[in-house]
């Protein structure tokens, strides 16, 4: 039954009856009221006999919320456990400021509103992409598109340094860009130094971010295009295509220029082996002459009387070996006695059999040149003989 119905327990729940509730409740009462319940749930002392069954209803209220408040708080406390990726570090704050940081794994922080945390990942490799129209050093536009790689170096100063990193490392790129082009020719952003004003303007912007403290750090800036405005696109194409042609003449003439530089040392090198080798040819001929005469002069020692007769012999066995005609110095005959080796042997077999004549085949008989003029068959079988 409820405790206003008729005939029921007339008392509400802040110890008043029914009949009491005509006008509104005095503070003082209530502030009473409230104390004796605290004094019910910590021990205090109540009031009279009269009062001890109120209090004890009183207490087992308070009790019941109570538990309800230590559940509740169960409850938040869970929602308190996080985890932390690999990648990843965990900022906690605490009503808004840093706290401390941590590492992967699982992790619990005081629920919010307390404490609240930012998952950073520092390994994942971000891309920005820029797009814009710049003005040369040479007073020319052209049209560039770049891809920049950045990463979360530093998640405390990514976090709390800078509103928006992001946008800041946009603004970087945008300025870094326009002095290093601003600093460069057209020819050589569109063709030979791309790569140099890449460079250039990932340096210039780690330092721009560098100075704001972003956290943030420039891995790598890639040059996707860069090429003129549309309206003088066919203009720089020509312009490309014959600087293309350039190089590709200069390469030819560079191979052309290798390969004759190749040929002409190849024969040098040919020359040189050959010279090399003739010269230990002429060295060896000599040595093999030297020998020679020294083998020759131990012998010319022992029999100098027989060396000097076999070296003249052999002096005129060389001379005469290509002669058709051979003068005799005979005892008793005339000095001019010449025998006709072409009467003797005929004029085929002399070309080819004079210089293998012998002195054996040679005759010895005084009246040798008079019997070959009257028979030259008899001299030739008496020198055969």
């Amino acid at each position: 039954m409820a405790w206003n119905e008729p005939g029921g327990n007339n008392k509400d729940p802040w110890g008043h009856r029914k009949n009491e509730q005509q006008g509104p409740p005095d503070l003082d009462e209530i502030v009473k009221n409230m104390q004796d319940k605290l004094g019910g749930i910590f021990g205090g002392g109540g009031g009279g006999d009269k009062e001890d069954k109120g209090n004890q209803e009183d207490s087992l209220s308070w009790g019941v919320l109570f538990m309800l408040f230590l559940f509740f708080l169960g409850v938040w406390s869970v929602f308190g456990v996080f985890m932390v990726q690999p990648a990843e570090v965990g900022i906690v704050t605490r009503f808004g400021a840093y706290n401390r940081t941590l590492d992967q794994g699982l992790n619990w922080h005081i629920p919010y509103p307390i404490e609240q945390v930012q998952k950073v990942n520092v390994q994942q490799v971000q891309a920005v992409q820029h797009k814009a129209l710049m003005l040369t050093k040479d007073e020319n536009l052209v049209v560039i598109e770049l891809v920049v790689q950045y990463l979360v170096s530093d998640a405390i100063e990514y976090l709390f340094n800078v509103s928006d990193p992001d946008n800041t490392l946009h603004q970087a790129t945008e300025s870094a860009l326009r002095e290093v082009v601003g600093n460069s020719k057209m020819d050589d952003v569109l063709t030979s130094d791309r790569d140099r004003v890449a460079e250039e303007t990932r340096k210039l912007i780690q330092t721009i971010v560098d100075r704001y403290k972003t956290g943030l750090l420039v891995t790598r800036v890639n040059m996707q295009n860069a090429q003129p405005p549309e309206e003088v696109q066919d203009s720089f194409a020509d312009v490309i295509k014959a600087r293309e042609d350039e190089e590709r003449y200069k390469n030819k003439a560079e191979a052309y220029s290798n390969e004759v530089a190749q040929k002409a040392g190849g024969a040098a090198d040919k020359l040189r082996q050959e010279a090399l080798a003739y010269k230990a040819q002429v060295i060896a001929h000599a040595d093999g002459e030297t020998k020679r005469f020294l083998s020759v002069l131990a012998e010319y020692d022992k029999a100098p009387e027989i060396m000097r007769k076999r070296l003249y012999l052999e002096a005129l066995e060389t001379m005469l070996a290509n002669s058709r005609k051979v003068m005799l110095d005979l005892p008793g005959g005339n000095n001019l006695t010449v025998l006709p080796l072409d009467s003797l042997l005929g004029d085929t077999e002399a070309r080819s059999g004079a210089s293998t004549l012998t002195p054996a085949q040679l005759p010895t008989s005084p009246n040798a040149a008079e019997d070959s003029r009257r028979d030259p068959d008899q001299a030739r079988s008496r020198g055969g003989r």
